[in-house]
């Protein structure tokens, strides 16, 4: 692949708000394992190696389990992930699949199991997850 655009170096101030808007994430109350959960299936979806790669070694770090982690493309089939689990990563696929929009049916079941603060960390983690997905396959990082 010829090399492509370097954001942080071209577009500093942009690049920074990124990093202002994941470390505001860092700070959430959400979860390690509700971060990592959002983070590895938008990555799965958008075809993002690199943060797909990046994002199951740190679920890893935080005690996350080899099967939990193989399962998520799955996670529908899968009766390892509680009710709380499977509503982030029901709603992670229809932030990211946008196009197709957030249903009722999604939205409601995790307003109902999440307070208004924790449901919005979740968006607002989707959508920061998103945006380094379209960063890093924009710009051709690749995965080690």
């Amino acid at each position: 692949m010829k090399p492509r655009i370097v954001i942080p170096t071209v577009s500093p101030d942009a690049y920074q708000a990124l990093m202002n808007l994941e470390s505001y994430i860092s700070k959430t109350s959400l979860t390690p394992t509700h971060k990592e959960l959002i983070k590895i299936r938008a990555s799965q979806i958008n075809g993002c190696a690199f943060c797909i790669n990046m994002h199951t070694a740190d679920a890893r770090k935080y005690g996350e389990t080899e099967q939990r982690i193989y399962l998520i493309s799955a996670w529908r089939e899968a009766d390892i992930y509680t009710e709380e689990e499977k509503a982030i990563l029901a709603l992670t696929e229809e932030v990211t699949l946008i196009s197709n929009h957030v249903s009722e049916e999604t939205y409601q079941n995790a307003a109902r199991l999440f307070d208004e603060k924790y449901l919005a960390e979740i968006i607002l983690a989707i959508i920061t997850i998103n945006s380094w997905n379209r960063f890093a396959i924009t710009t051709g990082l690749r995965a080690v």
